[in-house]
């Protein structure tokens, strides 16, 4: 493999890191590596396991280019795959807690890293508190004796709330809590999670690493003292993602960058645009001012990325949101985002959050923006907002 120097531009870092060409005959990139059983040449060999590959559930060079690559960029000691985001969630939680701990959890955390609380940690004798994500340090007045864990998702899914990382991870290093970052919107790129603070930092590969919506996958990178709790965790369950994803993710990776600059670009220009509609009451995107927390991203943050939220002024009938939301005709209705196509969905998260009231007055709209032209984009979401008004007006 290649000594890429962390010096090196993060163009050049994408390009170079992950490959083994050398052991691959010359050929660029990785193989596809699909196997289960790996031969040992003698008994002694196979008895002390001595082999770089020694069963497939323990990697494979296709497993480890992007292990390896994601690991230096993230500035972590290591990095596990699973085989989705919520898996990569999994992990980390369980690589961190054990029976009788108490998890402290964004109350804007992506709405399934919410119900793996209730429906699996609750069961093995894990409590979880959820909390303001905007109550940065102040945290600490939530903490318990058996406090263990601390969950960060920022910006928060959906509604945006941009957490105070370094002010939390401060007393979490302090007291012996660990803390784990949903950093999936941002991706390593436009925070770095270990840099500030954190110890187990998650990225749904499934998004910006893909680029094209065809496969699942999550990633966990670990700091240097948290690692070896991880890689026990992840060796014990062997869930590992496909070879066909992982392959697809490294080459995802290698245009990571310049997919989050037009990413950021044109979702700033979509929401600035939006901001001037009438039909539209608030902008959620950490790069403006109406976003709690903004002062936060202008802080840590590098840069933004593709997806936000709006809010609609009210009035507005659910008869009419249907009649907008069923006729556009280039923005799609459905779930996951970073991926090339633009997307939309509506949402309303008062009916299960408990820490913080969420009451928007008017319907609320996540948006992905994706590789469309702006122009016609534009012109579906005009053309969508003026169905608003003439809801029962034939299709």
């Amino acid at each position: 493999m290649k000594d890429i120097r962390i010096q090196s531009g993060i163009g050049t870092r994408l390009s170079q890191l992950g490959r083994m060409t050398e052991a691959h005959y010359g050929f660029v990139n990785t193989p596809i590596y699909r196997g289960s059983t790996v031969l040992f040449k003698t008994l002694d060999d196979l008895e002390h396991m001595r082999a770089r590959y020694v069963y497939g559930t323990a990697g494979t060079p296709t497993i480890e280019s992007l292990e390896s690559a994601w690991t230096a960029i993230t500035g972590a000691a290591g990095t596990v795959l699973c085989p989705s985001g919520l898996g990569a969630v999994a992990i980390a939680l369980m690589a961190t807690l054990k029976h009788g701990d108490h998890l402290l959890m964004p109350d804007s955390v992506y709405l399934p890293s919410r119900s793996l609380c209730a429906n699996l940690l609750e069961r093995f004798g894990v409590e979880t508190t959820f909390y303001d994500p905007l109550l940065g340090a102040r945290l600490e007045s939530l903490v318990r004796s058996n406090t263990s864990t601390i969950f960060l998702e920022s910006p928060g899914s959906q509604t945006f709330e941009v957490q105070d990382v370094p002010g939390i991870t401060e007393f979490a290093i302090k007291r012996g809590i660990k803390t784990i970052i949903d950093n999936t919107w941002a991706t390593p790129l436009f925070f770095s999670a270990h840099e500030h603070g954190c110890d187990l930092s998650v990225e749904a590969g499934t998004k910006y690493l893909s680029g094209h919506s065809d496969l699942l996958l999550g990633l966990v990178s670990a700091n240097a003292a948290t690692w070896p709790a991880l890689k026990k965790t992840a060796q014990s369950m062997a869930m590992l993602p496909g070879a066909e994803d992982c392959y697809l993710a490294l080459r995802g990776m290698r245009s990571l960058h310049i997919r989050l600059k037009e990413a950021q670009s044109r979702g700033l220009e979509m929401a600035h645009w939006l901001q001037s509609q009438p039909e539209v009451l608030t902008i959620l995107h950490p790069a403006f001012a109406s976003c709690p927390g903004h002062e936060l991203w202008r802080r840590d943050f590098k840069g933004s990325t593709g997806l936000f939220s709006i809010i609609l002024r009210p009035g507005f009938t659910r008869q009419a949101l249907a009649y907008m939301l069923d006729h556009l005709s280039i923005f799609g209705m459905g779930y996951s985002w970073g991926g090339f196509e633009s997307l939309i969905i509506p949402f309303d998260c008062s009916a299960y959050r408990t820490a913080t009231r969420w009451n928007p007055e008017g319907f609320c709209l996540r948006l992905q923006i994706g590789l469309e032209d702006i122009d016609d984009l534009r012109a579906d979401l005009r053309a969508g907002l003026d169905r608003l008004s003439a809801p029962t007006r034939a299709a």
